[in-house]
């Protein structure tokens, strides 16, 4: 799953990577004792499941959600990841600094910058790209091929060398890339909202006008209060080509105007155009403008620290997230009102009657170890048991977790669980597939959270206290979009990190962001968007250009 949960969250949400410090430079502290397991077997010391005889630890810098709450009441001090990865693999974590996630970035850049590294980061291709180039980080080759599990290596050639492709460097292996399931944003509504009010689901972004506008002045919560909102959206609008689906953006208003923001896209003359600076883009803005000054969106999408917390607080009637909509944020907004009935829509559609999605890049995320930690195998290991636990221990608290999963894993899931319900299939006849890391727990356990009728999948056909309600429901409800037959895939004519970007993307993404979200608030006008495009290219934008075609060309 993304994350934006930088995504994401959760899945977007606790993202956390290993961190710091010069406590790690301290035999005490970097597990130094042997990399043989429990067993003392040299011949099983590849074993990718292999217990320490000694404890390893590995100090972590921590990223707090201040939205985040344990759905099983767990703390950071003590939760059943922290027990399992003693007891299975004997590591211990040391919590070096936490900061807020939005400080994150920041953060782990200036121990880059200052080459105060932690002993495990999980980092971007930009991160990724500088520490090669400085040296600071180890070769992963060996370690790969002897630690990782068959189903990581699996998942990971899925993607036909793109993958790897991103992390070889001198024919060496200098990360671990993580893979994410391909999804893509879909509309998340008020069902029980739409039908007080006698609404349908909106299908143009007209309809989702008059739905947003219905949402905010008709008190569809009926508190007899104008405290409602539209459509809840925080300050990331879209994606660019580095990760997956956002949360709480503004991608499916985009791209019902066939504009791909943040992605290489084809121009008029058969060359890589930047898919910001387009005509379409400008005309996707314009709406926003409209729908902004209209109060059809959240008038604090710059002010408010979490975007979130207007579902969360019932608030809102809609918002655009991945599959994922179930595991975050709706089971705190169900805490506040287990009867809101949070429905997903592959809409609103364009002039053609298209759903268009951009297709991601599969890896985001690049697991690095700090040259000289004696025990660069540890975090390999770490994660080889995140994929093969998941369904026992949930998703919690996964430390410097890499995310692993088939490329169809979420569309291959919804069709699994639709044959168990319909009768079709068995829960046994899904068989041994340990890369489908949730599917034997799903199949097996999805009567126990979805209620009958199953082909009715409004929030009071589900059993919300079950422990998997969350990913049963994010599947049946969310997942159920990548079949829609309007679904029209974008993909990027490359994901490729040129020199140029390493050096300028930071700069540029931020004078990209900072000029859409004045535009969209009104506090720019719509023509500084060709300023903008001028200033994009002038302050490296047009070279990036110039890379991306090469690139394509070879």
């Amino acid at each position: 799953m993304y994350k934006k949960l930088t995504t994401v969250l959760l899945l977007a949400s606790m993202a956390a990577v290993a961190a710091c410090s010069n406590a790690s430079n301290d035999p005490k502290n970097s597990g130094t004792a042997t990399n043989t397991p429990a067993t003392g077997d040299p011949a099983a010391a590849a074993d990718p499941f292999g217990k320490y005889k000694d404890p390893v630890k590995i100090s972590i810098a921590y990223s707090v959600d201040p939205a985040f709450k344990s759905t099983k009441g767990e703390t950071l001090e003590k939760n059943a990841w922290k027990t399992a990865i003693k007891n299975d693999l004997n590591i211990e974590f040391d919590i070096a600094w936490q900061v807020s996630k939005e400080n994150f970035d920041q953060k782990m850049n200036l121990s880059i910058a200052s080459n105060d590294l932690p002993d495990v980061m999980v980092v971007s291709q930009v991160q990724l790209n500088q520490m090669v180039k400085a040296g600071a980080i180890e070769d992963l080759t060996e370690v790969y091929n002897n630690y990782a599990s068959p189903a990581v290596k699996k998942i990971i050639d899925s993607t036909k060398g793109l993958a790897k492709e991103q992390v070889t460097f001198d024919g060496k292996m200098m990360a671990i890339p993580n893979v994410s399931a391909e999804d893509f944003n879909m509309l998340w509504i008020r069902q029980d909202w739409l039908d007080k009010l006698g609404l349908k689901p909106p299908k143009t972004v007209e309809e989702l006008q008059n739905v947003a506008k219905a949402f905010v002045e008709q008190d569809p919560d009926g508190n007899k209060q104008a405290d409602t909102i539209g459509i809840a959206a925080g300050t990331a609008l879209y994606n660019d080509f580095t990760g997956g689906p956002g949360s709480m953006d503004l991608t499916p208003i985009f791209a019902a105007y066939d504009s791909y923001p943040g992605v290489w896209v084809e121009g008029a003359d058969g060359k890589p155009a930047y898919g910001s600076n387009t005509t379409e883009t400008k005309n996707a803005l314009a709406k926003l403008r409209e729908m902004y000054a209209a109060g059809l969106i959240d008038k604090e999408i710059g002010i408010r620290k979490a975007a979130e917390e207007t579902v969360i607080s019932g608030k809102a009637g809609m918002f655009f997230e991945g599959f994922y909509g179930g595991y975050w944020p709706l089971p705190s907004a169900w805490q506040n009102d287990p009867k809101a009935n949070w429905q997903a829509y592959a809409l609103p559609l364009d002039a053609e009657g298209k759903y268009n999605v951009k297709v991601a890049n599969p890896s985001s995320g690049f697991l690095v170890v700090r040259k000289g930690y004696e025990n660069p195998e540890a975090p390999i290991k770490l994660n080889n048991l995140y994929l093969r636990d998941e369904a026992i221990h949930g998703n919690d608290f996964m430390m410097v977790r890499n995310f692993f999963a088939p490329l169809d894993e979420i569309g291959f899931e919804y069709k699994a669980l639709q044959e168990v319900l319909a009768g079709t299939k068995k829960p046994e006849d899904f068989g041994d597939m340990p890369e489908y890391k949730l599917l034997k727990n799903s199949v097996a356990t999805i009567k126990n959270s979805k209620l009958e009728p199953y082909d009715k999948m409004d929030i009071q056909y589900w059993n919300q206290s079950d422990k998997d309600f969350m990913r049963a429901f994010s599947i049946m409800v969310g997942a159920k979009n990548h079949y829609d037959p309007a679904i029209n895939k974008m993909t990027s004519v490359s994901y490729a990190r040129t020199k140029t970007v390493e050096k300028k993307w930071t700069n540029l993404r931020k004078l990209e962001s900072e000029t859409f979200l004045k535009i969209i608030m009104g506090s720019a006008p719509l023509e500084s968007f060709d300023k903008y495009v001028e200033d994009w290219s002038k302050q490296g934008g047009s070279d990036i250009l110039l890379e991306i075609e090469e690139t394509v060309k070879k």
